[in-house]
């Protein structure tokens, strides 16, 4: 089965500050409030509902192939990164609204402080059905640049906290910053999860070291408000296009430094699905 993981970061009323990391290239993947709700809109016209790729990959639909038309759209899921307090005053309303649920990935260092989700609105979330999965304990700058004894640390320090909060495991989690290499998916693996999420856009996923890895689609402040559907569509250019994109990014991305931003923005617009 082919799967369309949608990438978000968080969603502000008024200012990106209000909900997150605060930087420069943080802000750049936070939608307002009007944007995130035109996606959605734009979604919702498909008539399909989102699932949730824990309950996928627990009852081995992953797997099968269950004849689906291939004319109509690819399954897909909501994720979003960064734990931001978001998730919990804008986007779970809209998604429950429509009946829908997502995922919500936290980087366990952050939890309760400004801009951030506190345990209790985690233990909230959780209980409405969101499943909640991990995003590193310190979100590391680099994440694949570390030794394979920190990321293992990060891993599994991030999960305990998460399961000490929620009060059931946590097999889940998403790769921060895009920093992804075999080697963290193996420390992943290591440490108890499961599944793991990048950010290369692709919908094919692959096992290593006893945990899925499955890539996913970001979308942007400022992309076209059908920017998601043409992601979950079967036509495959959109995804084609936020494969160049991506790769053409990882070509810079080790050697610009501070750099990079500039160039990453310059790319997006060049390169993005039309």
């Amino acid at each position: 089965m082919r799967l369309v993981c949608l990438l978000f970061h968080d969603v502000f009323m008024r200012r990106a500050e209000e909900s997150g990391f605060v930087s420069q290239a943080a802000n750049r993947y936070k939608l307002s409030l009007n944007e995130f709700d035109r996606q959605l809109e734009s979604l919702a016209e498909l008539g399909a509902t989102p699932s949730l790729i824990d309950v996928l990959n627990e009852s081995g639909a992953l797997d099968d192939s269950d004849g689906a038309d291939p004319t109509g759209p690819l399954r897909f899921v909501f994720t979003f990164d960064d734990g931001g307090l978001s998730y919990y005053t804008l986007v779970a309303d809209r998604f429950e609204a429509r009946g829908w649920r997502g995922h919500c990935f936290v980087p366990t260092d952050f939890i309760g402080k400004r801009g951030f989700l506190s345990a209790s609105e985690l233990r909230d979330l959780d209980k409405r059905g969101h499943t909640i999965g991990t995003h590193s304990a310190s979100h590391p700058a680099r994440f694949s640049h570390l030794p394979p004894e920190r990321m293992r640390a990060e891993w599994s320090k991030s999960r305990k906290t998460l399961e000490d909060i929620l009060g059931h495991r946590v097999r889940i989690g998403s790769v921060p910053g895009g920093y992804f290499s075999n080697l963290v998916a193996a420390s992943a693996g290591d440490s108890g999860l499961h599944i793991l999420m990048t950010s290369e856009p692709v919908t094919w996923t692959r096992s290593i070291n006893r945990c899925m890895v499955t890539g996913r689609f970001a979308v942007r402040c400022g992309a076209p408000a059908d920017r998601a559907r043409k992601f979950v569509m079967t036509a495959p250019w959109a995804r084609a296009n936020a494969w160049a994109g991506w790769n053409a990014k990882g070509l810079f991305k080790p050697i610009l430094g501070s750099s990079y931003s500039r160039i990453a923005d310059w790319v997006h617009s060049h390169l993005a699905p039309l």
